[in-house]
């Protein structure tokens, strides 16, 4: 790109950011901090529609608008997918949502029931849905329940240090986990009425259907956790079992124990429908407190409304977004005494987590300072955003320097992520040393990632936060870090993103915390991640990265162009400080500058943030694995996908601010 070009780009960069800024400031919540929607899928509302009705409340006002969002997502062929654009249907989501508009009163001829049928049955049918979509069916009476994997409360008395205990599982899939093991103890179904029965995706007849559960593997693992299923259903079903109301107790008193201020478990979906209904069933009235403050949330906060569409939440970001728009300020030179910016300061510092999680489990002597991701979850404050609140805090000290209470939470929060650093020098979301593979071979662990490992971009977040406070690589922390990045890196240069789709989000979480802990970045490791995301560039000079690269190695920084992918690769490549880089750095401001909107923000249909990104069961699966079970016929979770509204924004936000900074440092040469 020519000189001229250049200064044509530095010349309108400035009005964008101004833009931005803008947008900003004008949809700043009143308390003081931003949020925007997080989309995920249709097994959201159709699975709201399956509680309600199984809790009796099929009448709710809202399941009306709950069918019009499913049915304005359903795809031309018939089925619903779990991303935007995604290569093909969902048959877990499929069968959820067909289930839910049967409860609905939907006739099994009626256009969108037809179509999503002949999707279903065209698509391997009833067998291949994962074990989740078979307990709501046994729940509604349309699956046996001694053929779904059976989940013990007695687990709840495993003591830490024993297998399967419920702290080897990760955060999202523990809470999940303990109002699931009352379901599967009580075993309760509300049988569908006999117009409203699944006859129809049953057509050879359900005596002649295989409800078995599928095998997972060859291994003796796998063989031995099926055999021990069995005894467990037969377990199940014995009149005598000592402890099982005792376990049942303790479980209640679990769940009521971790419900959040908000009436959400966990500030996400699975966790609050499965302890809803478990408390139902086991005998707490509708207006019991836990109860009623749980279902009050799907009618405020734990939905949102488009037109004649009401559509349930998977998760809340307000803290998240909250954090990364004041990083995005800070990027453009804002002032940190702006009005708007010192009220969401004063908001983000007021989420600060004193208070007892499970994380302390495994993590002993180390004081609660934490952030957590969504509204008023404590139980499970998590690494990532800690991580980013000090990023935002460090660049702030300076500047408040007799602000204790910032300090003093810094100083916390430092100890925290310290204290959460796992043995291999890696940092996992939620939990330390989260990783052990024996939970991923139980025959309910097919929906997705059951474990929170260490993953390069929490790690990279980690490392930028130390180094912005003042640590280098002679720091034993850091260097653990540091090596620990080095070994996950791909042989071509990238590196894997577990919280953001895919390889350019790991990539560009993990050069700037290099950067910022003073590595040296004309290595030949760093040169060559940067090389690689120059060579995944696209033609319209900004990047994109299918989701479906977590399943398919052809789609590894491959996709159509988006604002949020392109503001990373641009912070991964000016993180390098390496100069050649410019006119990749270049074109890529002139993307943004070209898509944003009047108003100041951009469009972003796709699907650029994960829940569980499907890679495979556990800890990451090579190809062969991943090959050798679908030659088996298993069904594995194709993932959980979210596409952050915000990340449109913020993003690129960053990326203009440092971008300006970059190109301002020298003269062009």
């Amino acid at each position: 790109m020519n000189y001229a070009n250049r200064s044509k780009i530095l010349n309108r960069l400035d009005l964008a950011i101004e833009k931005a800024i803008e947008w900003s400031l004008n949809n700043q919540q009143p308390e003081g901090y931003w949020i925007a929607d997080a989309d995920t899928n249709c097994c959201m509302e159709a699975e709201f529609i399956m509680a309600m009705y199984f809790m009796g409340l099929e009448d709710d006002p809202k399941i009306p608008l709950v069918v019009n969002a499913i049915l304005h997502e359903q795809r031309s062929d018939g089925s619903w997918e779990i991303y935007y654009d995604a290569p093909t249907g969902d048959i877990n989501t499929t069968v959820e949502c067909y289930t839910a508009l049967r409860i609905a009163g939907f006739d099994p001829d009626s256009e969108p029931l037809k179509k999503a049928r002949e999707w279903i049955l065209k698509n391997g049918g009833l067998k291949k849905i994962r074990v989740f979509t078979r307990y709501w069916l046994a729940l509604l009476g349309e699956w046996p329940w001694n053929q779904t994997p059976n989940l013990p409360p007695e687990i709840i008395f495993l003591p830490p240090w024993f297998p399967l205990n419920i702290y080897d599982f990760a955060s999202w899939a523990r809470a999940t986990i303990v109002p699931l093991t009352l379901l599967c103890s009580r075993r309760p179904s509300r049988p569908l009425p006999p117009e409203k029965r699944l006859d129809e995706l049953f057509p050879e007849g359900r005596e002649n259907f295989d409800f078995r559960i599928p095998k997972k593997g060859k291994g003796i693992l796998e063989h031995f956790f099926l055999l021990a299923d069995k005894f467990l259903n037969l377990y199940a079903s014995l009149p005598i079992k000592p402890i099982r109301e005792a376990a049942i107790r303790f479980c209640i008193d679990w769940i009521i124990r971790h419900q959040d201020a908000d009436g959400v478990w966990g500030g996400i979906q699975p966790p609050l429908i499965y302890s809803l209904m478990a408390l139902y069933n086991e005998g707490y009235l509708l207006e019991h407190p836990v109860i009623s403050k749980g279902l009050e949330a799907f009618s405020t906060h734990w939905s949102r409304k488009r037109g004649e569409r009401l559509y349930i939440n998977a998760t809340e970001s307000l803290v998240w977004d909250t954090m990364l728009t004041l990083l995005a300020f800070l990027d453009c030179d804002m002032d940190p005494q702006n009005a708007s910016f010192k009220k969401g300061l004063s908001w983000l510092l007021s989420k600060f987590i004193d208070k007892p999680g499970d994380w302390q489990v495994r993590v002993k002597g180390v004081k609660p300072g934490a952030w957590a991701f969504e509204r008023a979850n404590t139980w499970y404050p998590d690494v990532d955003d800690t991580a980013v609140a000090l990023i935002v805090l460090s660049r702030l000290l300076p500047l408040f320097p007799e602000d204790n209470e910032m300090r003093e939470k810094v100083r916390r929060a430092t100890d925290w992520i310290r204290g959460m650093q796992s043995s291999n020098g890696g940092w996992g979301a939620f939990d330390k040393d989260n990783t052990s593979l024996v939970v991923t071979k139980i025959p309910f662990c097919d929906f997705g990632e059951a474990l929170d490992p260490p993953t390069s971009d929490v790690t990279g977040h980690c490392l930028e936060a130390l180094g912005l406070l003042g640590m280098g690589t002679k720091e034993p922390m850091v260097m653990k870090g540091l090596r620990f990045l080095q070994r996950e890196q791909e042989p071509d240069g990238s590196w894997f993103g577990r919280w953001g789709v895919n390889y350019i989000y790991g990539t560009a979480a993990v050069l700037p915390g290099l950067r910022a802990i003073g590595e040296d970045m004309t290595k030949e490791y760093v040169q060559r991640a940067a090389t690689w995301l120059v060579l995944h560039q696209n033609e319209d000079g900004g990047w994109g990265e299918s989701c479906a690269s977590y399943m398919d190695d052809n789609f590894r920084g491959k996709g159509p162009s988006t604002p949020s992918q392109t503001a990373w690769a641009l912070m991964a490549l000016i993180a390098t400080g390496n100069r050649v880089h410019e006119p990749s750095i270049l074109r890529g401001l002139n993307f943004l500058i070209e898509t944003q909107r009047d108003d100041g923000t951009w469009d972003e249909p796709w699907y650029t943030g994960t829940g569980f990104p499907g890679y495979g069961v556990g800890d990451r699966i090579d190809l062969k694995e991943w090959a050798d079970r679908l030659d088996q016929g298993a069904e594995l979770s194709r993932g959980f996908m979210v596409k952050y509204n915000m990340y449109r924004h913020y993003f690129p936000m960053m990326a203009m601010g440092r971008a300006r900074k970059f190109l301002k440092e020298k003269p062009h040469v």
